[in-house]
């Protein structure tokens, strides 16, 4: 029996994607090993920490993760909701499709619904505040974050200009400040733009 932990990052980010990680694992797996930092939600922990846990992730023979992106030009037809909500029925699929689980329970953070109607008849429960009840939500939400700020610091060679390794895409005084001085880049959600 596996559990099966679903969260996201970049929701309020002005610039690309949204990043959703699903994370199973075995019933009662609990990470232990001298030097790790807290678990804790990716927001409360520092860069070195989140990229020690996916390391850590990584080397679990018996621990599985996927994640998927779902682009600004999406985010900006469809509202950030149902991006996120795709994004995390598409993590799933791949999980799914590429390792040997069948016994599970999933949990979804916060907000997040299976987006696909192929997920009605499995057992899937969105939790308020979930990462804090749920090793396996915390631990997606750092493969998430971990995921999508790598992707942030690569796009910074196609768009030099906005500074994406120092903000990630999120509406820091710096971001802003790039976005005035040069317009938004296709890598931009116009419609957070704007508003």
């Amino acid at each position: 029996m596996y559990t099966i932990g679903i969260d996201e990052v970049g929701r309020g980010a002005l610039a690309g994607p949204v990043v959703v990680a699903a994370v199973a694992l075995p019933k009662g797996f609990y990470p232990r090993q001298v030097g790790l930092p807290p678990l804790r939600d990716s927001k409360r922990l520092s860069h070195r920490q989140r990229v020690i846990w996916f390391d850590y992730l990584k080397a679990q023979p018996e621990v599985f993760y996927a994640s998927a992106r779902v682009y600004q030009s999406q985010i900006d037809r469809k509202n950030i909701a149902r991006a996120a909500n795709i994004a995390a029925s598409r993590a799933l699929d791949r999980m799914l499709e590429y390792f040997p689980i069948d016994e599970f329970s999933i949990f979804l953070d916060g907000s997040l619904y299976l987006g696909s109607t192929r997920h009605k008849d499995l057992r899937a429960r969105t939790v308020i505040r979930g990462d804090e009840k749920f090793i396996s939500i915390r631990l997606a939400s750092i493969v998430a974050k971990v995921t999508r700020d790598a992707y942030m610091t690569r796009l910074n060679e196609r768009y030099p200009a906005y500074e994406f390794p120092q903000h990630k895409g999120y509406g820091t005084e710096l971001h802003r400040a790039m976005i005035r001085k040069h317009g938004p880049s296709n890598a931009h959600r116009l419609t957070y733009i704007k508003n």
